[in-house]
């Protein structure tokens, strides 16, 4: 079971139905433990009623972080003293069952084994009374006190009324020129396509300055979008452009045929490629076997790279390299007004001050929109102070997205970090990711009778409405995070999640988050 600072308050909860099941008590109480068990629940309790205070205390205090961190491995070796009693209750339940016929011998040697799980037990007991009585203290020390949790929701507004994805604002220069370097006449050579690479920073919007060329041009065909992210895998990615140029699933074992086959599809073809987001794991030899697929294409073709890095442009031959800006205030603004949907205008001085935090970035425009939606005018000033703003540690996180994630209620928290399982750039359903969380018990059913599919469509709006979850741009069934916010909800999951693009080449995710029964596409 492995779990992140932001599981540790359901994991707790967990353990304790279990201290206070009867049969378990009952059988603890035999074993001359009972009592010990009972203040194992007390001290817990106590724990769990101030976890919401620590998880936001966590964010500035390096001395919370140790203390969470040490609570969660008491609360794994808990847990296995559990598990063993529970094993312990099973075997008493069969030996009960199959008592007839059990030899003398057979009996010394359970008496034994029985004296020895008895001690071993012990030992073990003592140990974790004592690292609770310690932890418990330093929840003293720390001032850590009961917080009434945020309500699942934040806001009247509806998300329905919200701009999830208005118009691309303050690109229309950049488009201009990516467009001409497009359509750049080029003497006839041995290469018969050109690369151009976006290059900026992250949350600048490179990715969404190339999806706006890419819908705009008809004069390629066939068109490919790939995401590459930063595990760029040669194999992958020829197969990936290999399906989206032949509509054909690829299922060839022979790397070289597969490239073969791609040459033979481009041939004669003026083709349009996207590479997006390029990272510098892209290296020489891994470019050339790549681009050796393309040389068969007809004269004009063009392929465009998004890339954080210029040696990855300069590595990939680019012939025009664009170096995208940061938004001016005006444009951030608007950016922000877009996801905001506030008609109250706020005052000038706290005009300036939204444009500031948002140092013309676009995802950092956005985000902020989604935290301060919520919030009424005369509230966002408390936000724009928060100290979350200048706190500085090695996470790398814009605090932005910190704060985003700062005000999100603890049940949004959870499905949030559960979402650190997915790898950039991939493109999921909302009802895949749904019937995820409610796998995982992370959906809190309230009284009434709300089916457990609506409140995860509820949470999963709610995301989506913060700029935490983003339409693919080329599907509108399905949904990406950016990879900045995708290391946001690594960060809030802590350094126990499971990131299955560690297994990128050994999934096929396509059939993982299908669902059988499921004919809902969104």
């Amino acid at each position: 079971m492995a779990i992140g600072e932001i599981f540790l308050a359901a994991f707790i909860e967990v353990l304790l139905s279990r201290l206070v099941s009867g049969d378990f008590v009952n059988f603890a109480t035999q074993k001359g433990v009972g009592r010990k068990l009972e203040k194992w629940r007390e001290t817990l309790s106590t724990i769990v009623a101030v976890l919401y205070d620590a998880e936001e205390k966590q964010l500035t205090s390096k001395a919370v972080e140790l203390w969470l961190d040490d609570l969660k491995d008491l609360a794994y070796d808990v847990e296995d003293i559990l598990d063993k009693f529970s094993t312990k209750m099973l075997r008493r339940k069969v030996k009960q069952q199959n008592r007839a016929g059990t030899s003398k011998v057979r009996g010394i040697f359970s008496k034994v084994a029985k004296v020895k799980f008895n001690l071993n037990m012990n030992s073990e007991i003592e140990e974790i009374d004592d690292r609770l009585l310690r932890i418990s203290q330093r929840k003293s020390d720390l001032g850590l006190i009961y917080i009434e949790p945020r309500s699942t929701m934040m806001g009247q507004r509806l998300p329905s009324s919200y701009v999830l994805d208005g118009p691309v604002v303050g690109r229309g220069e950049d488009k201009k020129t990516i467009l001409e370097f497009l359509f750049r006449y080029h003497e006839p050579s041995t290469t018969s396509f050109h690369v151009v690479a976006i290059v900026g920073m992250p949350g600048i919007g490179k990715t969404t300055l190339a999806g706006h060329v890419f819908t705009a041009v008809k004069q390629f065909n066939p068109k490919v979008w790939v995401s590459v992210s930063d595990n760029f895998n040669l194999e992958r990615v020829t197969k990936t452009i290999y399906k989206l140029v032949t509509s054909q699933h690829c299922d060839l074992d022979e790397f070289c045929q597969v490239q073969d086959n791609l040459r033979e599809a481009l041939e004669g073809k003026r083709f349009l490629i996207v590479l997006d987001d390029v990272w510098t794991t892209c290296d020489y030899n891994s470019w050339r076997s790549l681009q050796s697929t393309f040389h068969l294409g007809a004269q004009g073709s063009k392929i465009i790279v998004t890339t954080r890095d210029k040696e990855v442009a300069k590595l990939m031959g680019a012939t025009e390299v664009y170096d995208l800006k940061t938004l001016s205030e005006e444009d951030c603004w608007q950016v922000f007004q877009q996801h905001v949907n506030n008609v109250k205008p706020p005052s000038f001085e706290l005009t300036k001050k939204i444009v500031k935090n948002c140092d013309g970035l676009p995802l950092a425009a956005k985000t902020l929109g989604g935290i301060l939606r919520c919030k009424e005018t005369d509230k966002w000033e408390e936000v724009l102070n928060n100290r979350l703003w200048t706190v500085c540690d090695n996470s790398g996180i814009l605090p932005v997205l910190k704060l985003s994630y700062h005000y999100l209620p603890s049940s949004l928290k959870r499905c949030f970090a559960y979402c650190s399982i997915l790898p950039n750039d991939y493109e999921f359903k909302k009802k895949q990711l749904i019937l995820l969380w409610m796998a995982e018990g992370l959906l809190q059913q309230s009284e009434g009778s709300t089916q457990m599919e609506d409140i995860g469509d509820n949470y999963f709006v709610e995301l989506l409405s913060r700029s935490l979850f983003q339409n693919s741009g080329k599907n509108n069934s399905r949904y990406v995070m950016h990879d900045l916010v995708g290391d946001l909800a690594r960060w809030a999951a802590g350094g126990t999640f499971f990131r299955l693009q560690d297994k990128w080449d050994d999934i096929d995710f396509e059939k993982m988050f299908s669902f059988e029964g499921s004919t809902d596409e969104h």
